[in-house]
């Protein structure tokens, strides 16, 4: 039976415990809730053996990425060789690119870091980081799961692995993806972002508190990572307390107006005190 085919199952199923329900009366009543548990059982032991094939295809994905890849013949006499340090110049574009909101540019520079230097684990990362960013979620899912077959604990591919389950509304992976790289307090980089990724959980999940007091924790690592003042005045503006967001804002722009973030700031609070609406998207 096909996915499509269980799941057509299930609908019939439920809408034919729904007819009966209609103008059922009192003596229908241990019929139809032996019906309704056998149901619920039924479609939550469907799900669990759904969820469990999916983490067995994560590990044909591992096992594939895996594979040897092919490596691009030699001219005869010369050899491959990896230029770490001409890749690192690539590497620093690469990051300032995706700092900058710049993604586009962030992969040009770092398809050439990963030219000189092929399965630079650093490289890569920056690289899943930018696909990320340029909402290329499949291809970003990939590359991060080929650095974690080298480096299980790699803090900065749980870090985009969590946003990565964050945009696909995968929540508690979210979480532990995130989680699992705050407890690891090597990588700075991975700090900062893995306490901003994790009040956006909370923020999407209307937990304004929370997600605040993560943003708060980004600010205290980075006190110049703008990113977290606009999502501070975010977190207001959709709590509904427009004082507050002003004041975020405010605090994110009058920090630096030229960059992306800080200029996004200026826009909202402009729009604020115009009184016009914020677009938050």
């Amino acid at each position: 039976m096909t996915a499509q085919e269980l799941l057509d199952a299930l609908e019939a199923r439920y809408a034919a415990i729904d007819a009966r329900l209609e103008g059922a009366g009192a003596g229908d009543r241990e019929a139809l809730r032996a019906d309704i548990v056998g149901f619920f059982r039924e479609t939550e032991s469907a799900i669990d053996g759904l969820t469990a094939l999916k983490e067995r295809i994560r590990g044909l994905v591992e096992r594939y990425k895996a594979l040897p890849a092919p490596t691009p013949a030699a001219p005869r006499g010369q050899t491959v060789v990896s230029d770490h340090i001409g890749s690192s110049t690539y590497v620093e574009r690469g990051w300032s690119a995706i700092a900058a909101g710049d993604a586009k540019r962030a992969v040009k520079e770092l398809e050439r870091a990963l030219e000189l230097a092929p399965n630079d684990p650093h490289a890569e990362s920056l690289m899943g980081w930018a696909q990320m960013l340029r909402e290329q979620y499949d291809d970003a899912l990939m590359t991060y799961y080929k650095v974690l077959m080298r480096d299980p604990n790699n803090p900065l591919a749980r870090v985009n692995l969590g946003y990565i389950c964050l945009k696909k509304g995968i929540f508690g992976e979210a979480i532990e993806h995130l989680s699992k790289a705050i407890r690891q307090e090597g990588d700075r980089k991975a700090q900062m972002y893995a306490h901003l990724y994790m009040g956006l959980v909370y923020l999407e999940r209307e937990m304004y508190d929370d997600a605040r007091a993560f943003f708060g924790r980004t600010l205290e690592l980075a006190p110049n990572m703008l990113e977290a003042w606009w999502e501070t005045g975010r977190a207001f503006y959709l709590e509904g307390r427009p004082d507050a967001a002003m004041d975020a804002w405010r605090t994110g722009f009058q920090a630096n107006r030229f960059n992306l973030w800080g200029e996004r700031c200026g826009k909202a609070l402009a729009q604020l005190e115009a009184g016009e609406p914020v677009s938050t998207a």
